[in-house]
């Protein structure tokens, strides 16, 4: 499964550097309950089962995990967890692109001044973030930011953040937007974000925008930590 909306081809140097963020917590807070909701209602749509996200730490994990533990939840058994997942998650991503309010006051401090800023430098923007495809492009929509966006690796292209920064990259590749040497950075504001840039070994940038405060998000050494994105410095992230 691709995760590109593929634009011609643009030949670049070495240095175009590649961009990714997460959503949740990063370019977006508060964005209501209309995601857990529509999660719920797709499991109980699918299966006939009532379940929740209420016992699910559900901060930095991908939407595919967190429907398998709901389901886990109420005791489906994992076969039949693998069976239906494919038709809950199209369920939710519809549900959600039917329900999801305007989100244009829901986005995160510096974010609206620098994304723009970012593609005038000749960076190449994309996300990587565990909603599933439908769930992500509409929020972005619903906050007025998805002109910014050239692509984005989703929940249901991978198991891990980690996983999902690699296919981006390799993507960005393949397109011919970056070259193997270029400069990648992941910025997200989870544990699980800086995990995932380590584990694609691209550098980590952690906003304390998210549920996480700096002081727990130090411990685990992003390459930068900012209280948001107002302070985010391409040229010193780069250096």
């Amino acid at each position: 499964m691709t995760c590109i909306e593929v634009e011609p081809t643009i030949l670049v140097d070495v240095g175009t550097p590649l961009i990714l963020f997460d959503i949740d917590g990063t370019l977006l807070r508060r964005s209501g309950p209309h995601h857990r909701r529509a999660l719920e209602v797709a499991v109980r749509e699918v299966t006939g089962l009532v379940t929740s996200t209420e016992s699910i730490p559900v901060a930095g994990m991908l939407d595919g995990v967190i429907l398998t533990l709901m389901m886990k939840a109420v005791k489906l058994p994992a076969k039949s967890i693998r069976e239906v997942l494919p038709s809950v998650m199209a369920q939710a991503q519809r549900i959600y692109g039917e329900t999801c309010p305007d989100l244009r006051r829901r986005v995160c401090p510096g974010v609206r001044q620098l994304l723009p800023r970012l593609v005038r430098q000749g960076a190449v923007v994309g996300l990587v973030t565990g909603n599933l495809s439908r769930i992500g492009w509409t929020k972005m929509e619903k906050a007025g930011l998805r002109s910014h966006f050239r692509f984005g690796a989703f929940a249901e292209m991978g198991r891990t953040r980690g996983e999902l920064a690699r296919l981006a990259r390799r993507q960005a590749i393949a397109e011919g937007w970056i070259t193997r040497r270029s400069p990648a950075v992941l910025i997200g504001d989870h544990i699980n974000d800086i995990r995932a840039a380590r584990e694609a070994k691209m550098r980590s940038v952690a906003v304390a925008t998210g549920v996480l405060p700096v002081a727990e998000l130090a411990p685990h050494q992003p390459d930068f930590l900012l209280d948001d994105l107002r302070s985010f410095d391409l040229d010193e992230v780069l250096r």
